[in-house]
């Protein structure tokens, strides 16, 4: 019988400057996951997209972390998470591993933040475990299958082998929709904690699946659309939304939230593109405060 490959471990080190926050590894069932777990209180799960990782909610968890306990884990193939041998890199491998997580630590009376692909990850998982699970915060997301035109051609130009060569190749989706998702100029600094963690095209692979996702999760996002009203009704939501995101506009995306929740409160984020956390950490952080604090 022929052992699997191990998996390609990360090897880059985050900056203690930028990411002051102490590294955990969790032995999922799929390889070894890197989370950060600060602070104490109230528990917040922070669910990143693509192609990020948890280093995208260090201005909120710096923020929050006196008065919630902040937990934000890298997906397998993301971040300083292992790229398992094997693995599928779809949301709903990821919804399972993050909920392994969830299970490990105990987590109750718990908040879930997500944003792009975290969203109907963070929003799938709530679904599995309601009673456990007292508000939801999403940004710039969405958990239904994709409707909108301009949404269904990005996935199949980014399907195709040219991009799915840039992404793999040339790091196209740090390279250039990290810069264009962000109204402020990151710092090279900044920009080089989201190149380390993807340093070839085998790192990047997790990248390269999720907009191909975009359309072959169409059955898992449908059966969201139709859970997430009939168990997540009742629960807090609060919408944080970049006003200036061109892949979740707001017209689009807001009627369908507050379609799904009873009790929804909006803060609008009229500066912020689509990575709401490097554009407007300190609103989110306040409205998270007030709204849950």
């Amino acid at each position: 019988m022929t052992a699997s490959p191990a998996p390609e471990r990360p090897t880059f080190t985050p900056s203690a400057e930028l990411f002051p926050f102490t590294s955990r590894w969790f032995a999922s069932s799929v390889g070894r996951v890197h989370y950060v777990d600060q602070g104490q209180g109230r528990p917040i799960l922070f669910l990143h997209g693509n192609p990020t990782w948890s280093f995208l909610y260090r201005g909120i968890i710096t923020r929050l972390q006196d008065r919630f306990r902040c937990v934000a884990v890298d997906y397998p193939g993301f971040g300083l998470s292992d790229r398992p041998s094997g693995y599928g890199y779809t949301p709903a491998e990821h919804m399972q591993v993050v909920g392994e997580l969830v299970d490990h630590l105990g987590l109750e009376d718990l908040i879930i933040m997500g944003q792009d692909w975290g969203g109907p990850i963070g929003v799938a998982l709530a679904t599995t475990i309601p009673e456990r699970v007292s508000g939801l915060v999403l940004g710039n997301t969405w958990f239904w299958p994709v409707d909108l035109p301009a949404t269904r051609i990005f996935s199949r130009v980014m399907s195709s082998p040219p991009l799915q060569w840039a992404i793999l190749q040339r790091n196209f989706f740090v390279e250039r929709l990290i810069p264009a998702g962000a109204a402020r100029r990151l710092t090279s600094a900044e920009m080089d904690h989201y190149r380390g963690v993807q340093p070839s095209p085998q790192a990047r692979v997790g990248v390269a699946e999720f907009p191909r996702q975009l359309l072959a999760a169409r059955p898992w996002l449908a059966k969201l659309a139709a859970q997430a009203p009939a168990l997540l009704w009742a629960k807090p939501v609060l919408l944080v939304w970049g006003m200036r995101d061109v892949a979740f506009p707001p017209k689009a995306a807001l009627p369908r939230m507050r379609a799904t929740f009873s009790d929804v409160v909006l803060v609008e984020l009229p500066r912020a593109r689509h990575f709401i956390q490097e554009d407007a950490p300190e609103e989110i952080g306040r409205a998270v405060l007030e709204r849950f604090g």
